[in-house]
């Protein structure tokens, strides 16, 4: 019974819920019904609101438009107020007012750069055509300016002002100029120029520096490099060059050189090592500054527009120190040439600074070829002079055996070259290959000196009196060991070489007394005596001495008076011109002579003094020969009276 209940039960329950499936049902296709007329309702309604939709939107984009419109118009308005101000500004001309000019250029350029950046400003070519032909205008105007500012301010610097900046030794009131009457050489400045200090010349005013580098700025952005660089060459190389021509620079060839006479170019050359310290210290190193002033921070070459202003400067400054190094060289030469080399080799360093970079190789390298030059040319000179001192047969004879001019020159020669020891340790390692450069002086100077004593040897042979040839040689030897002993040269040569002549010196001097007093010597001698009588053995009778030959002793005295009277006529115009030489000589005569013209007086006196005329053959005592041997040497003339 259970079950049938309960499906009865579940057969209703299945019909109410069928019952309200199907409710729900009608009820789901009445809302879709209602649903799908309010979709069509509100088609209808946004169909008719679409218009009023476009409208508002139009009227939006208008009301953005015309405020993005009014914005850029009143940006423009802007530009062109401030085009008109720089505009009348430009067309008046820089010379006025440079840095208002210079403000307006700048203006007009913002205004172009504003316009070219902003591609919502297409529609203004034509205001870009008028503020670029404005610009135009203006670069044109500001090139004028910097010529004009230029050629004002680039006058030519008189020489006084540029000896005013040099330091006091080298300004021309103080200068010592003079030349050595011996060996041609000017005297030689002291070595202390590294130190010495260089006043910067005002070559261009301070206050117009400032303008000059503005002006040249503007034109090298405007992309006027090219005329920007010639119109500051042009200007400032022209004054260079005038500024050298009123120092006296001037361009000369090998030709000029070789037809000046020696002392015209001397001093030329002197003059040329001062014009060198100036070009460099003052005038190259203040165009540097300027130039380097004008173009800081511009993209112009500075190195080549600098390179460009002083080319032809240098090179006429350069070409007269290559027409000596290349003329006919000549001993008197050897000197200026070091001068010359050493202003380069002092110079080098500022030259290297001043003159840097790719744009100024040639003049680096043009400078330092000179200097090679000189040095080559100097160091051949030397051995030109070594060759000229051996081979020199000058036909001038001293007469009096005195130191030749000849040993004088050459000697104030090798003096001077040590005033150039570091000089010449520089030049030697450039042209000396082998040997050490702090021997090759000494090598130098030992064969010059060997040159000059060949020379004499062959100058002595010229003297007929053997005599005369000793005391000529004792001189001039004596003289290039005095001389070279007491100067630098003898830590060059060495105590071996200033030894060695001295020994020379008193060989001379040996033979010298040997060959002039040995036969007047032997008149004071008992050799060759003739005895009183026909008595083999030359006897003595007690003060008579009756053993010898009156007559003899006669004829001795007079043979030794009168070799005395010629020698002393004869030597005393000969000459020893070193005193204490000269006090040696007299008595080391006096030392020999004296002691055995007494003893010969002592012995055979009596005969002579016992006899008729005594004062005929005993002429002179011992006091008169000691007299008369004080007037050797003194160089006196045939004329002269005895004192």
């Amino acid at each position: 019974m259970a079950v049938p209940q309960a499906i009865d039960t579940l057969s209703r329950r299945a019909s109410l819920l069928r019952e309200s499936l199907q409710k729900s049902q009608s009820n789901t296709e009445s809302m879709v019904t209602i649903l799908g007329s309010f979709d069509h309702r509100l088609s209808a309604l946004e169909a008719a609101m679409r218009p009023t939709q476009v409208k508002t939107h139009a009227i939006r984009m208008a009301h953005e438009n015309i405020d993005k419109t009014l914005k850029t118009t009143e940006v423009i308005l802007t530009q062109f107020d401030l085009s008109r101000q720089a505009e009348a500004t430009i067309l008046r001309g820089p010379h006025e007012d440079l840095e208002g000019y210079l403000e307006a250029v700048d203006m007009l350029k913002s205004t172009v750069h504003h316009f070219s950046s902003n591609k919502s400003f297409k529609g203004c070519d034509g205001v870009m055509n008028h503020i670029n032909s404005l610009l135009s205008k203006a670069i044109l105007k500001l090139e004028e300016e910097f010529r004009q500012l230029l050629a004002t301010y680039s006058k030519p610097i008189e020489p006084d002002r540029l000896f005013d900046c040099l330091p006091k030794s080298l300004q021309p009131h103080s200068e010592t100029s003079g030349h050595q009457a011996d060996g041609g050489k000017p005297e030689h400045q002291a070595r202390s120029l590294e130190t010495a200090v260089y006043k910067t010349p005002t070559l261009i005013p301070a206050r117009v520096l400032p303008l000059l580098h503005d002006l040249a700025n503007q034109l090298v952005q405007a992309g006027h490099q090219q005329q920007c660089s010639k119109i500051y060459r042009d200007a400032r190389a022209s004054t260079l060059e005038s500024s050298l021509r009123k120092l006296g620079v001037e361009k000369l060839n090998k030709d000029d050189v070789q037809k000046m006479q020696w002392e015209a170019l001397e001093t030329k050359i002197q003059n040329w090592i001062h014009y060198m310290r100036i070009a460099v210290k003052l005038l190259f190193a203040g165009e540097r500054k300027i130039c380097d002033q004008v173009f800081d921070g511009t993209t112009l070459n500075k190195d080549q527009c600098f390179a460009e202003v002083t080319a032809n400067s240098v090179a006429v400054l350069l070409s007269f120190g290559d027409a000596v190094a290349k003329s006919k060289r000549s001993p008197e030469k050897l000197f200026v040439l070091l001068d010359m080399y050493e202003v380069l080799h002092e110079l080098h360093v500022e030259i290297e600074t001043i003159f840097e970079g790719k744009a100024c190789t040639e003049m680096r390298e043009s400078t330092l070829s000179l200097a090679k030059r000189l040095a080559q040319t100097a160091e051949e000179t030397f051995g030109d002079f070594e060759e000229a001192v051996e081979k020199d047969a000058t036909k001038t004879t001293v007469l009096d055996g005195t130191v030749h001019p000849l040993t004088s020159y050459v000697i104030n020669y090798v003096k001077f070259l040590f005033d150039y020891q570091s000089t010449l340790k520089q030049l030697f390692q450039e042209c000396v290959t082998g040997d050490k450069t702090e021997s090759q002086l000494a090598i130098v100077t030992m064969r010059i000196m060997q040159a000059l004593q060949s020379n004499l040897d062959n100058k002595s042979k010229q003297y007929k009196d053997p005599a005369l040839t000793y005391l000529f040689l004792m001189n001039n030897i004596h003289y290039m060991v005095r001389s070279l002993s007491r100067s630098e040269a003898k830590d060059i040569l060495g105590d071996d070489w200033v030894q060695r002549h001295r020994r020379i010196v008193q060989q001379n001097a040996n033979q010298y007394k040997r060959v002039a007093w040995a036969k007047i010597l032997q008149t004071l001698s008992i050799q060759g005596l003739t005895p009183s009588g026909s008595s083999s053995a030359l006897g003595s009778e007690g003060a008579n001495n009756s053993g010898v030959s009156r007559a003899s002793i006669k004829e001795r005295f007079k043979s030794f008076n009168v070799q005395f009277e010629e020698l002393h006529q004869r030597q005393s115009q000969w000459t020893v011109p070193d005193q204490e030489l000269r006090e040696y000589l007299r008595l080391a005569i006096a030392e020999v002579l004296l002691p055995a013209y007494r003893s010969y007086i002592k012995r055979f006196g009596p005969l002579v003094e016992n006899g008729k005329n005594p004062l005929k053959y005993i002429r002179y005592t011992p006091e008169d020969l000691e007299r008369m041997l004080s007037e050797f040497f003194e160089g006196k003339s045939m004329g002269e009276p005895k004192r």
